[in-house]
């Protein structure tokens, strides 16, 4: 006896897989190509002959960058902020988004704050009151100033509020009648079985942090300051500058495009390394923390 084929759900996961290989090449083949051109010739990069696979093979991009202190002082400072960026926002965030979790019997106040959260979301203070608001803290050409003002991130409030509220009830109840206090539950309870959440705004909380370049832009007015992103923004290809012959003969090789695919891969792959750490809890830890109400 033949096994009747079911031909629509075939060609369903026939097109699923299409559309998943089409959306992961256009997320991969960007990356293999700046790969491509940062280990290019500048005469081929200029001639826009290089396609996947490098032309005149050369690491005297990578060279310059990674023999430079400057770089390695800046790549110091992003981990730094990073670290600190990370644990500030974890903190605020589980700290705001517990309490508002609970209905409103529980936490009367909690409809006024949601409010304010919601429009924090929507609205900004703009650029220049924040920046004098920095200013006048004395937080200028400080680590301080590149993870306070970011320190309560709301999208990733409102995430860990609607993943809060998936946890049952039941076990706060259990835990308050065993004479847990508020912490406890917290800290024993929540945060336990709350990890796929954690680790997504865990995750936002990293990119966002190592990607930003504007904020080192705006409170460093010295460039020893600068995190990662900011000082590699500020690198630029001068041969107008060398003196030394072989010096001269490296740089031919280079010009801004193979310099900015370098910086790019460069900056990208601390994140390539934690990412797979994470992602196992990033795809449940979105989808329950997006459909909660």
């Amino acid at each position: 006896m033949t096994k009747k084929v079911n031909y629509k759900r075939v060609i369903s996961q026939v097109i699923v897989w299409m559309v998943v290989i089409i959306l992961t090449l256009s997320c991969l083949l960007p990356l293999i190509n700046m790969l491509a051109i940062s280990l290019s010739g500048s005469d081929a990069v200029a001639a826009n002959e290089v396609g996947f696979i490098p032309k005149d093979f050369t690491i005297v991009t990578y060279k310059k960058l990674l023999e430079d202190g400057q770089f390695w002082k800046s790549f110091l400072i992003s981990v730094e902020r990073v670290i600190l960026g990370l644990i500030i926002n974890m903190f605020f965030t589980v700290s705001m988004a517990y309490p508002l979790s609970k209905s409103k019997k529980r936490f009367p106040a909690r409809e006024i704050y949601i409010k304010f959260v919601i429009f924090a979301m929507l609205f900004s203070g703009g650029i220049i009151p924040l920046f004098m608001v920095v200013s006048n803290l004395h937080l200028t050409n400080t680590i301080w100033a590149l993870v306070l003002p970011g320190a309560v991130p709301v999208f990733n409030v409102i995430l860990l509020i609607n993943f809060f509220k998936g946890v049952p009830e039941s076990l706060d109840e259990a835990a308050r009648i065993d004479g847990a206090s508020p912490i406890e539950i917290l800290v024993k309870i929540y945060l336990p079985v709350s990890l796929p959440a954690l680790a997504t705004v865990a995750l936002f909380s990293i990119v966002n942090h190592w990607n930003d370049y504007f904020s080192g832009l705006i409170y460093m007015s010295k460039s020893a300051m600068y995190p990662l992103q900011t000082y590699i923004q500020q690198l630029t290809v001068d041969i107008t500058q060398v003196t030394d012959a072989e010096q001269l003969k490296q740089m031919a090789s280079m010009n801004n495009r193979t310099f900015n695919a370098t910086k790019i891969v460069v900056s990208t792959i601390p994140l390539l390394i934690i990412y797979p750490f994470l992602q196992k809890y990033f795809v449940s830890g979105m989808v329950i923390g997006a459909v909660k109400e």
